[in-house]
């Protein structure tokens, strides 16, 4: 029998390498017995029994180009394999992969393998970005002093009239032509009136009624209302008021401080102290995530790097994928987020672009300054990490790691972390 051969290529351009690995001698044949096994198996040809069908008269049938492809598939892993192990490139995305040549002799792979292009960063230190400091306001602490008093405020029945602000129980039905029309009716809705949750002149019908109270109201839909046939259309919704209540503004007394239950908050000047301490350590937050961005832009400027499309689209799929999940978690999928935006995948994907050339330019700018600063993290650090996480995740930490992709991928943002805290002591 022949021997087994297998050869390899590289042609190699910047960072875009072809790496070609053709499979011939023992090791295709033993494919193509593979694969014929398969195709014996499903096959029917008159005389035999299904399984049992002859290699021969299989092929006389068939063909034997008909194994060709079961077989290069079942190479294609120990292809991958050989063309990573000998060419020694480290592929920055997944690697595309063509037959050049398919025949009964062998088959010929060639793997286009992408590799992290080479990024100078000419500046980096001294940038003079200063980040803002955190201020907060008389009127700020006030504004949400006043929100807080409104979530905690309560409901009462009344006995009046209908006003803006209050709550109104109601049973409606809308009518076209005559004709009740779908999702025009509801039982005991609780309306609040100035909320605008219904079309125009609904909300602003019900006030002055009180409980008992029955009332038809001339409607109109807006023209770009998303049903098209109630669009522009004239309609009459009847209404019955069951209820009516308002809201009782809560005081700073100690019923509220006690129902609000925060430790050490025992009047007004204990609350408006721990309001501002929330405040300023949102605005901390945001500020902070602002500067980062802020100076990994300016440095950004001082990058010389030709980024690969196909970075970019894997990190668009990315995004994308994210997106997709984010819908998911708000019951709505892809398809019905096109159909309501009147778009399509692939101005998502033009929408997504800049982000991803921005993600995939600033990830191999901290990698480059990574290494010019020697950034390590120590398996102290990275043990550390992992017990923070699985903590804050509520996960046993080998489900966290399975999860994450390792402890090189814990080990890589802990030294990410650490580059942009130093670009940040480097540029103070």
């Amino acid at each position: 029998m022949a021997k087994k051969v297998e050869e390899k290529e590289i042609k190699t351009n910047k960072n875009v390498h072809e790496v070609e690995i053709k499979i011939n001698g023992d090791v295709w044949a033993k494919a193509l017995d593979k694969a014929f096994s398969k195709r014996q198996k499903e096959v029917n040809v008159p005389g035999f029994r299904k399984g049992k069908v002859p290699r021969d008269i299989y092929e006389k049938h068939y063909g034997k180009e008909s194994l060709f492809f079961e077989a290069a598939e079942s190479c294609l892993g120990d292809a991958y394999d050989k063309a990573m192990s000998e060419s020694k490139l480290i592929p920055v995305v997944q690697p595309d992969v063509s037959i050049n040549d398919i025949n009964d002799e062998g088959v010929s792979f060639t793997f286009k393998i992408i590799t992290k292009p080479e990024v100078k960063v000419n500046k980096y230190k001294g940038l003079g970005v200063k980040k803002e400091e955190a201020k907060v306001t008389e009127e700020e602490v006030n504004h949400e002093l006043e929100h807080l008093l409104e979530q905690y405020t309560e409901l009462a029945p009344k006995k009046g009239k209908i006003k803006e602000g209050d709550l109104a129980i109601i049973d409606f039905e809308g009518f076209k032509d005559g004709v009740a029309f779908d999702g025009g009716k509801g039982e005991n809705y609780s309306l609040e009136i100035g909320s605008h949750s219904f079309i125009p002149g609904f909300e602003e019908g019900l006030v002055g009624l009180s409980a008992g109270d029955e009332k038809d109201l001339d409607l109109e839909f807006p023209e770009d209302y998303g049903a098209k046939d109630l669009a522009g259309a004239k309609v009459v919704f009847h209404v019955k008021v069951n209820e009516v209540k308002e809201k009782i503004k809560r005081e700073l007394d100690s019923d509220f401080f006690e129902d609000l239950g925060m430790e050490g908050v025992n009047d007004e000047k204990s609350l408006k102290a721990e309001i501002e301490k929330s405040i300023k350590a949102q605005k901390d937050m945001d500020l902070e995530n602002k500067y980062i961005d802020a100076l990994l832009k300016e440095i950004s400027k001082n990058v010389e790097v030709e980024i690969p499309e196909e970075m970019i689209k894997e990190e668009v799929d990315r995004l994308l994928e994210r997106f997709a999940e984010q819908m998911k978690m708000q019951g709505i999928s892809l398809d019905v987020y096109y159909k309501f935006t009147k778009s399509t995948e692939e101005d998502l994907r033009k929408q997504m672009e800049p982000e991803a050339r921005q993600n995939v330019l600033y990830r191999l700018m901290l990698e480059a300054i990574m290494s010019l600063e020697k950034v390590e993290a120590t398996e102290e650090e990275i043990n550390k990490e992992v017990e923070e996480m699985a903590k804050n995740y509520n996960m046993a930490k080998e489900e966290l790691l399975k999860q994450f992709g390792g402890t090189d991928m814990v080990k890589y943002d802990l030294e990410m972390k650490k580059t942009v805290d130093l670009l940040k002591e480097l540029n103070k």
